[in-house]
């Protein structure tokens, strides 16, 4: 059928290429042609996806317990160190707040990432650097325990949120 359809159109062509296209699509050759396409987007449906829309960010929300007494030590620690080291794996921090709920203090951050096998990479590179080794065990011998509690979600998108991403 494609055949014929191709034939009718291209029948008055005098390019020799294109009556043995048609010879091709006659027998058979366009069956072939569709069984690689439909075989590569089974085997690579990300990548087939990737081509055929934007891919949506998804946010970290992130969540530490701080303690009053301490508090501007971690601070200290997270402002010079702990972004700095985060941008050598291409961290994107969106905004980062302090809360205090009753007795409880809690910094709040969110990030965002293009995707999650990309923010565990990345998390496990930065848990893995030496140097924010070094400045955790520094700053616990300084001023004690800085962290309590941590709390971690991923936020996804709805495809009717007002923004898909919130960085520029």
């Amino acid at each position: 059928m494609a055949a014929r359809f191709l034939e009718g159109h291209v029948a008055g062509a005098s390019v020799a290429s294109d009556s043995l296209m048609i010879r091709n699509l006659k027998s058979g050759g366009y069956r072939l042609y569709l069984l690689l396409v439909l075989l590569f987007f089974v085997s690579h449906p990300q990548r087939a996806m990737a081509n055929s829309e934007e891919q949506t960010p998804i946010h970290q929300l992130r969540i530490y317990e701080i303690f009053e007494g301490n508090k501007q030590a971690f601070h200290d620690r997270f402002r010079d160190h702990a972004t700095r080291i985060m941008a050598k794996y291409d961290f994107k921090i969106v905004a980062i707040w302090e809360t205090r709920t009753g007795d409880r203090t809690e910094f709040v951050y969110l990030l965002e990432w293009p995707d999650k096998e990309t923010m565990t990479d990345r998390w496990a590179k930065f848990m893995a650097d030496q140097e924010w080794a070094d400045i955790k065990k520094e700053t616990a011998k300084v001023h004690g325990r800085l962290v309590g509690d941590i709390e971690d979600r991923v936020l996804q998108l709805r495809d009717y949120s007002p923004n898909k991403t919130l960085l520029k």
